[in-house]
């Protein structure tokens, strides 16, 4: 049980500064496998400053970054991908015009072997299989991998979106809003993933301004109020009016941890 007690990721006493605005203020945050942790707050509240900070697109001013309880440095995204973390933003970054087969594998396409190693021939053959397999595996319903990304609903591109980031088989999946602006329907899509993920002891990190959607996946919710930590609950020890006192600082729950930081600074 020595790795269930040793976070895929963690990190202790991140702070992160732009200008005059302490986006982050020493922030101590980690995620089990097989694990979902909410991430909630306001606007402004530094969720995704947290989040760049673990995907590499910051750097931490202060603090410690452990990965397998090993203490890592990331500065670039190539950092955190390297290490087994896979980010997808809420714009998901999918391309329109090309299927579902090419988005999966776009920029690091299949090249056929023997001749085709010389000539670049792309092995669409394997790349459609290996897309095969790794939808059905998360349950994944698609038209046909054939299909324009750009015809697909909104679930579905998600989903697309969170397949793709699978592709390099990393331990950790940060998912940004994943069910934005999604209808209900599409919103059960996405967040069956989300437990399938957690099936397959991902760690598994979702910002959501969606606390009902978080109630439903997240074993954990995590609460940062102006850069600060302001309460970490168990979801099924807790409700939604507990978080919402956190998240906008009334409550007792919130004072008491408001008051850790502050000792600990001293």
């Amino acid at each position: 049980m020595s790795a269930a007690s040793t976070p895929l990721l963690e990190l202790e006493g991140v702070s992160k500064r732009f200008g005059p605005v302490q986006a982050l203020d020493r922030v101590d945050f980690a995620v089990n496998a097989g694990e979902v942790v909410g991430l909630v707050g306001d606007n402004g509240a530094g969720k995704s400053t947290l989040v760049k900070a673990i995907a590499g697109i910051h750097s931490a001013d202060r603090g410690t970054i452990r990965f397998e309880g090993s203490e890592v440095s990331i500065s670039r995204p190539q950092d955190a991908t390297e290490l087994g973390i896979a980010t997808v933003y809420q714009d998901l970054a999918l391309c329109d015009n090309l299927d579902v087969v090419a988005n999966l594998f776009l920029g690091r396409e299949l090249v056929s072997s023997g001749l085709g190693v010389a000539s670049r021939q792309l092995d669409e053959v394997r790349m459609e299989h290996e897309t095969a397999d790794l939808l059905s595996n998360l349950a994944v319903t698609i038209p046909s991998l054939r299909s324009e990304v750009g015809t697909l609903s909104g679930g579905q591109r998600q989903q697309v979106a969170v397949a793709r980031s699978l592709l390099g088989e990393p331990k950790v999946v940060l998912l940004d809003e994943p069910t934005a602006a999604l209808g209900v329907p599409q919103t059960k899509q996405v967040l069956a993933l989300i437990r399938r993920l957690r099936e397959r002891e991902l760690g598994v990190v979702v910002i959501s301004h969606n606390l009902a959607d978080m109630f439903q996946v997240a074993d954990r919710i995590f609460v940062l109020r102006l850069g600060r930590s302001a309460g970490e609950f168990a979801a099924s020890e807790t409700t939604e009016e507990q978080v919402i006192g956190a998240i906008t600082g009334v409550g007792e729950g919130h004072e008491k941890r408001e008051q850790q930081p502050e000792e600990e600074g001293g």
